[in-house]
């Protein structure tokens, strides 16, 4: 019984935005690794997506170009997956990018930028794989979030405000998706060691650092893994789980 169900869960379809660099190529590894059938998607990095897919030649993967702020382009990505794996399981809405400024500096473009990178992205993919989810009466959607959708950033304004709007669709859809066995969860989180991260020097890391009861920052496969937990288990929606070493507890 146990095999079996194992067995199940590894056949999954995983569509997994922004994979090819950080947390997402680091969740793409493992669960390819673990035997899913996994659609790698990004939007500029090529030369980082053809790598991983060289890496895990002998695994179930596959590249798709798209820039999922933009509806017609998640549309080819959704279709893409549907006809070369046949269905899609879960959906992890992990595309992002990240922007220090000053609140009175944010020009038109930076917001739209922000938000539909980092909040139309998951509303579009998520709306475009709901009709093969309903269709099965089974789903798991996970975002990527950030501590920052949880408790604000100075001179993160835009940043913060796509996250928590990520947050609030994830506790919403929850509720929705919940009776038709759809489950919704975002993962938040803390400082994790990636280029996202690269404009902070080593000393503002060790500050960080020292406020962190597990006094390191943390590493993709810390997200990785909860990404693999949540993917398996069969009970829990609607949570914002804070992976942040105990940071702001």
């Amino acid at each position: 019984m146990e095999e079996n169900k194992e067995k199940n869960m590894q056949n999954k379809v995983v569509l997994v935005t922004g994979g090819s660099r950080g947390i997402g190529a680091e969740i793409v590894k493992m669960l390819a690794n673990q035997d899913y059938q996994v659609v790698l998607n990004y939007h500029q990095s090529e030369k980082q997506a053809l790598q991983i897919k060289k890496e895990l030649w002998q695994k179930q993967i596959e590249i798709f170009k798209a820039d999922v702020s933009k509806r017609e382009e998640v549309k080819a990505l959704v279709d893409f997956t549907l006809k070369t794996f046949g269905t899609i399981d879960v959906l992890i809405n992990n595309a992002g990018i990240s922007k220090q400024k000053l609140f009175t500096q944010i020009t038109d473009d930076d917001w739209n930028e922000m938000i539909g990178t980092n909040l139309n992205s998951a509303f579009y993919c998520t709306q475009q794989v709901l009709g093969e989810m309903l269709r099965k009466k089974q789903g798991c959607i996970i975002n990527i979030s950030s501590i920052w959708g949880v408790t604000g950033a100075s001179c993160e304004v835009a940043y913060s405000t796509a996250k928590a709007g990520m947050d609030g669709m994830t506790k919403a859809l929850a509720k929705e998706l919940g009776p038709s066995n759809i489950r919704v969860n975002s993962i938040a989180p803390g400082i994790i060691d990636t280029n996202m991260n690269q404009n902070l020097n080593k000393e503002d890391l060790e500050n960080i650092k020292s406020e962190i009861p597990l006094e390191r920052i943390g590493r993709t496969e810390d997200i990785a893994k909860c990404v693999k937990w949540l993917i398996e288990d069969n009970y829990t929606t609607g949570q914002i789980i804070c992976v942040n070493g105990g940071w702001y507890i």
